[in-house]
């Protein structure tokens, strides 16, 4: 069998504010699981609960996306020479 090998070069990663965006969808999700969770009695009663428990692990998972790209971000402006502020 032959190896496929692509017959083009492979595009440039889109880049644009990674961090924001990051922020911005970890806040969707924490709220998702804010608004959701005066209702868990009928997520309980209806077996939907992991809806309730989705929404959490969303907002603990873009935490630790939003340190992953801040510190992304920090190193691609140190390698490039622009100045970053210092990472926490």
């Amino acid at each position: 069998m032959e190896k496929w090998t692509p017959k083009h070069e492979a595009p440039e990663p889109l880049e644009g504010p990674i961090v924001p965006t990051i922020i911005g969808g970890t806040i969707l999700w924490f709220a998702l699981f804010l608004v959701q969770l005066p209702f868990y009695g009928w997520f309980d009663d209806h077996g939907h609960t992991w809806w309730v428990w989705t929404c959490l692990a969303g907002a603990g998972l873009g935490l630790i996306g939003i340190w992953y790209v801040r510190k992304r971000d920090a190193a691609i402006k140190r390698a490039t020479g622009i100045e970053a502020p210092p990472a926490e």
